[in-house]
């Protein structure tokens, strides 16, 4: 008389399935994050360390179109738009994004309204 049964259980585990949700997961996460550099700039190049402090990011394309925090502005309304968005904020600071081309004399005249308002500035540069 046998009494064995035909069906053997496995132990062994297999890792295709779980590599598959990873992977998945993966492809999710990397479509669903947002880039803090939405507006395609040519910075300029740099060596210096990096800073996660960011209050506020002005950005100068090389049309010389003013955007504050991914929005655009006319050039004339950068001031008033930095008040508006700075107001309440400790230690104010902008993050100044102008790209290779644009003329110096655009990223003084931002650097010009933090230094009236009392704002730190930062130059974003390329990593060299």
């Amino acid at each position: 008389m046998k009494l064995k049964g035909r069906n053997k259980i496995s132990p062994e585990f297999s890792m295709s399935s779980m590599t598959d949700i990873v992977f998945l997961l993966l492809i999710f996460f990397m479509l669903t994050a947002n880039s803090p550099n939405a507006l395609d700039l040519l910075l300029p190049k740099a060596k210096g360390k990096s800073t996660n402090t960011q209050n506020v990011s002005v950005t100068i394309n090389r049309n010389l179109e003013y955007f504050v925090n991914n929005e655009r502005i006319n050039g004339e309304y950068v001031e008033i738009e930095l008040k508006k968005a700075l107001a309440d904020k400790e230690n104010p600071t902008i993050i100044l994004r102008a790209e290779e081309s644009v003329a110096i004399k655009e990223a003084v005249s931002v650097m010009d309204i933090a230094n009236r308002n009392n704002y730190k500035v930062i130059l974003a540069v390329r990593p060299n």
